[in-house]
């Protein structure tokens, strides 16, 4: 009997053992932040509060993507935890087309979008006919469009926003011809194009410098902010919220000034 009893004891003291580990694992994925992230400059601003954060007694993982298409469905389908690649638009054009279910954090920074050109050093010099290369994607299609507009290259119809068209022209005195392209791929070929529009993370990973390379350039009044994504209902947890707050700090803020000389722009602490 006494044999039983011990065995039974041991069996408890085990559970109760396996249990506490269970704790303590669990305790410890609730201190982790598994985030997605495209390479620049958004890796290098989370790199910038990797260490702020362990102090705090949060990890962040960072998963590099290249692939924008995958990175909301990682976090839908919960392969991480958090994201920061995309703008507002997008961000907005994926929760009304796709499969939804996450909410937006907060607001970290600004990447204007640039015209570039190997073969003009303004826009004035556009000749009629000239070919004009554009993101392909719905959310960044209509960027150079108002970009062009700003600069009096062309005009939209009275009320075209952020999902402007080319059938939203109304005005093209130089009868631009639009060539849709995948935004990724522009760098490598505007030289391709009279002028092409390209993204500021895709510009700078090919080595373009959007204040002294692009020949116009967006304004800081820019509607795309890139913003970090959550799922709905998360937001409100203390390891995200310490999260927004690292990224919304002024350590982050000079890193970016300081970094990207104005290619990037701080979209917080104005």
């Amino acid at each position: 009997m006494k044999k039983v009893l011990s065995i039974l004891l041991a069996a408890v003291l085990f559970l109760g053992l396996t249990a506490c580990g269970g704790e303590k694992g669990g305790k410890s994925e609730n201190n982790k932040i598994r985030i997605g992230a495209t390479p620049v400059p958004h890796v290098d601003i989370l790199k910038v509060v990797e260490e702020d954060l362990k102090k705090e007694g949060i990890e962040l993982e960072i998963v590099t993507y290249t692939d924008y298409p995958l990175i909301n469905k990682a976090l839908v389908e919960k392969e991480i935890d958090a994201n920061f690649f995309q703008h507002v638009p997008y961000f907005e054009d994926f929760e009304k087309n796709d499969q939804g279910g996450l909410e937006i954090l907060g607001g970290v920074h600004i990447e204007p979008m640039g015209i570039y050109s190997k073969k003009y050093k303004s826009l004035d010099e556009l000749k009629d006919g000239d070919e004009v290369m554009i993101p392909n994607d719905t959310t960044n299609s209509g960027r150079p469009l108002l970009l062009l507009q700003s600069k009096g290259i062309i005009k939209l119809r009275e009320g075209a926003g952020v999902d402007a068209t080319e059938k939203d022209i109304v005005e093209n005195p130089k009868n631009l011809v639009f060539k849709r392209l995948d935004a990724a791929a522009i760098p490598s070929t505007y030289q391709d194009s009279a002028v092409a529009a390209i993204n500021g993370n895709f510009a700078m990973e090919h080595g373009l410098n959007p204040l002294t390379d692009a020949i116009a350039l967006e304004e800081s009044d820019s509607p795309y902010v890139n913003i970090v994504a959550v799922r709905k209902g998360e937001k409100d947890q203390e390891k995200f919220q310490k999260l927004l707050q690292a990224l919304q700090s002024e350590k982050v803020k000079k890193f970016i000034l300081e970094k990207y000389e104005g290619a990037v722009i701080p979209a917080f602490g104005k």
